[in-house]
């Protein structure tokens, strides 16, 4: 078997494992807790259906690549997500939470949600579906829109 044959077959068997891992895996509050962190969403059940599930503070201005961030997530995010990702109760979690800090969901895990979807795992909303139309470097956009709406909120 040659070097490059080798490498792909590598490739292949790593990136099964991760989509295995990403579509297999899921977390619940117990599993959270046993793994080290605790990302047990809020209860919801006093916010009335659609309602913003979180108040979300606003940074003073945006940079340039949040504000195409924020074009693109009005566009094809907010719809679910809320406006300035502050969710809406029973339809989707807000992005400007704990649970989707840069050190539990990386940039990435925002790329991957939108080309995939996702199952449900810290939310009871059910499974996301994919989101088509953006591009890796559009979901990048909207994530830095999102971290810096997080920062904004003490989301670090």
């Amino acid at each position: 078997m040659d070097k490059l044959t080798a490498l792909i077959g590598a490739v292949v068997i790593a990136g099964g494992g991760v989509a295995t891992w990403q579509f297999i895996s899921a977390e619940d509050s117990a599993e959270d807790t046993a793994m080290g962190h605790s990302m047990t969403p809020p209860d919801t059940s006093s916010i009335e259906a659609g309602d913003p599930i979180v108040q979300v503070q606003l940074p003073a201005e945006f940079s340039e690549q949040a504000t195409i961030g924020k074009t693109i997530f009005e566009a094809k995010c907010s719809e679910c997500h809320g406006a300035n990702a502050a969710g809406q109760n029973g339809i989707a979690p807000p992005l400007v939470h704990k649970i989707y800090e840069p050190s539990h969901h990386s940039d990435m895990a925002f790329v991957l949600a939108a080309q995939n979807g996702v199952r449900a795992h810290h939310w009871k909303f059910g499974n996301m579906p994919k989101i088509e139309g953006l591009t890796q470097g559009d979901v990048k956009m909207v994530a830095a829109y999102v971290r810096e709406l997080q920062r904004a909120n003490g989301i670090n």
